[in-house]
């Protein structure tokens, strides 16, 4: 083929390729590396959690989600190594109505907090994956910059799970993240219902976050969980929704006056906000900063503390039990006969469940 030829333009041509997009989120990559490398003993997993070490954090966390007995024991091993360095953390339950912008409020107050020194790390409540193909995987794609964010962790919940079982992942991880070093943890609901209470259950301070302009205002918002709230904050508070919630905030203000007083006695606030224009979040920070000081000083930040350390105590005890029933030989052997007499209505479910109980201790080794 001639040298003229060569130069006309082709379809079979080669082209020079497109420069691959930077990485949106280094720690993903950072996870990846820790999966694939080889194990630490549990002195090497404690020491790297307190000097910070991410990928050594993120391996941890990797034990704590894993159901692998050896790696539950590490786990465990790994936290009770790293409770005389947790605790300091103020922890913050956010949760809000499909739509109000939890990922771009999260991203909105977090890097205004790590502008400002604080370290932090936000976790997830996300029992509903496996229905709604929901995660905080998603958001963390609408959260680039906070991702990316030297003082920021950001850390997916399990993949799917009993409320229970996600729920216990997350408070473990929680140890392990103050012990390395983050002085301010993110809880977020990312599924519905009962995840809110488990949240609760396991923080200092309890947002809900709202919408103006959506209708009734109060429909479709469970009473408990207004009443569990601390503070509540009317999001996408700007240009033609500025007047919505306004309003919104006054008819919640008014709802609150209806609910028993806390027992704090710390009565709940309702702000509004932009995340997008970053307004209202200092006065959002304000509100919990001065709930943190004045909880300390009556004492009832440590009260509070102390009772969702026993509640999680007895919540472990139910999981243990739970585990170690279904998990026995002789109940996995008994099961699917009582599973069947059931559904045919040849026995009750309550005389079935008392026999499996019976047929379950009968079988365990004599107490010394």
């Amino acid at each position: 083929m001639s040298e003229g030829k060569d130069q006309e333009p082709s379809a079979l041509r080669v082209n020079e390729g497109v420069e691959p997009p930077p990485r949106v989120n280094d720690q993903a990559v950072e996870r990846r590396r820790a999966a694939r490398a080889p194990g630490l003993s549990t002195t090497q997993y404690v020491d790297g959690i307190r000097a910070g070490d991410r990928a050594v954090l993120s391996r941890a966390i990797t034990l704590v989600e894993s159901v692998r007995p050896d790696h539950q024991r590490i786990a465990q091993e790994i936290i009770a190594a790293c409770l005389p360095n947790a605790g300091k953390a103020l922890r913050i339950g956010i949760t809000g109505v499909p739509g109000a912008g939890k990922s771009t409020f999260i991203e909105a107050l977090g890097t205004y907090l790590t502008q400002r020194g604080r370290k932090l790390a936000v976790l997830a409540i996300d029992p509903s994956s496996a229905r709604s193909k929901g995660s905080i995987l998603g958001d963390k794609t609408r959260m680039e910059q906070l991702a990316n964010d030297s003082n920021a962790f950001i850390r997916p919940s399990p993949a799917a799970g009993s409320l229970g079982g996600v729920a216990r992942k997350t408070r473990e991880t929680i140890i392990l993240c103050e012990a390395a070093g983050f002085d301010t943890l993110f809880v977020e609901t990312v599924g519905v219902g009962q995840s809110e209470i488990a949240v609760h259950a396991m923080v200092d301070f309890f947002l809900l976050l709202m919408l103006g302009g959506a209708g009734d205002e109060l429909q479709g918002i469970k009473r408990g969980i207004m009443e569990m709230a601390d503070g509540i904050a009317i999001n996408k508070a700007d240009g033609d929704n500025l007047k919505a919630a306004t309003r919104a905030q006054a008819e919640y203000r008014n709802a609150l006056h209806l609910f028993p007083p806390h027992p704090s006695g710390w009565e709940p606030r309702v702000l509004t906000c932009s995340s997008t224009e970053g307004q209202g979040i200092a006065e959002i920070w304000a509100m919990i900063s001065e709930y943190r000081l004045r909880m300390q000083a009556s004492g009832y930040f440590e009260h509070k503390r102390r009772q969702q350390d026993t509640a999680i105590m007895r919540s472990a005890a139910m999981d243990h039990l739970h585990e170690a029933f279904f998990q026995h030989e002789k109940i996995r052997t008994l099961l699917p006969a009582y599973e069947q007499a059931v559904t045919e209505s040849r026995m009750s479910a309550y005389v079935a469940a008392q026999e499996l109980i019976r047929a379950y201790f009968s079988s365990l080794p004599p107490h010394p």
